[in-house]
């Protein structure tokens, strides 16, 4: 019962400025009692006693605005509704390949490249509720950290859990993509596409980043690559023989000849971030080159919820109707 008026609204709801008259009614019901009924001076009430019909007189107007504001309401029509949408989407996979390399802790992005790059593509993930989406994280290696889902609840907590040092350090920027392709080559979705985001060049992996394009390619997935990282040097942690983190500044050393190679093998798009604002402004370049289209038909149903507010109104004017005229005649 509490849960059909959980999420009411009024479909003429200026009627409610009728309920200004209530204030009046009681102003001219406090008038009248003053003007009808006078007052005499004694020196002690104690001869005197309340008569409970007398009394209780008073229940009249308060019968009379209660009824009132039944009824106003009425007129304002409450209503809940019932809705629901059919989507249909053409369907795209995309799967979010992420470098974690040690490299990837530098701080020329705040708070540093890894944390940026998992805030900024979670948020991608949050603007595309109806497509499925996966996450592969690799360094010197590379395994699947979430399939392909739709279940963006579940990839974000794991996107969250990313953290360097998960893997052995290095960076497999081709295992990345072919770990990618792997999850993408069986779908059946329309456009299939990775995001491939690294900070570095290939230094570890049985397979060339141009290889694992040319086998993205055979199984018509787009692969858009990033370039995360400022130009010059960037100040970078390290640990000492001591366990303590010091920095220096290291170069960056973006391979972006090979990035753009495997771009345009698979009909895709090379980009280079400098900053966590201008990896926002990619992620919405990729958002606006690969949008779902989505057909929805959505259906309401309204239920009028005005008769028992009627029915409260009607009972109410009823009541202080037969008390006035049976209880209280002669007294109001």
């Amino acid at each position: 019962m509490l849960s059909s008026w959980r999420d009411i609204t009024f479909a003429n709801p200026d009627f409610f400025w009728l309920l200004l008259i209530i204030p009046l009614m009681i102003v001219w019901y406090v008038f009248r009692e003053k003007k009808f009924y006078g007052t005499i001076k004694i020196t002690t009430t104690k001869s005197f006693s309340s008569s409970p019909i007398a009394v209780f007189r008073h229940s009249l107007i308060i019968l009379r605005t209660v009824a009132v504001a039944a009824l106003i309401t009425a007129l304002a029509r409450p209503q809940t509704s019932l809705s629901w949408q059919d989507v249909t989407t053409e369907g795209i996979d995309i799967v979010i390949a992420l470098d974690i390399s040690g490299s990837m802790l530098a701080e020329d992005f705040s708070p540093n490249r890894l944390e940026a790059s998992k805030q900024v593509a979670m948020d991608f993930i949050s603007e595309r509720p109806y497509d499925r989406i996966g996450l592969v994280i690799y360094a010197g290696e590379s395994f699947t950290q979430c399939p392909l889902t739709t279940d963006h609840d579940v990839l974000l907590n794991l996107f969250d859990d990313i953290q360097n040092g998960m893997i052995e350090d290095g960076t497999a920027i081709g295992m990345g993509l072919a770990t990618s392709v792997s999850r993408l080559k069986d779908s059946e979705a329309i456009s299939k596409v990775a995001i491939v985001l690294t900070d570095g060049s290939n230094n570890r992996g049985s397979i060339p980043p141009v290889t694992a394009a040319e086998i993205a390619q055979e199984f018509g997935i787009r692969v858009y690559t990033v370039g995360v990282g400022s130009n010059g040097t960037a100040r970078t942690p390290f640990k000492d023989q001591f366990g303590r983190t010091q920095y220096q500044n290291v170069p960056v050393r973006i391979d972006e000849k090979t990035l753009k190679e495997i771009a345009e093998i698979t009909d895709g798009q090379y980009f280079r971030a400098t900053n966590k604002n201008s990896l926002e402004d990619i992620y919405k370049e990729i958002d606006k080159l690969e949008k779902s289209k989505i057909e929805v038909t959505e259906y309401k149903k309204k239920s009028e919820k005005f008769w028992p507010f009627a029915l409260v109104s009607v009972v109410l004017l009823l009541l202080e109707f037969l008390l006035r005229n049976l209880i209280f005649k002669g007294i109001v």
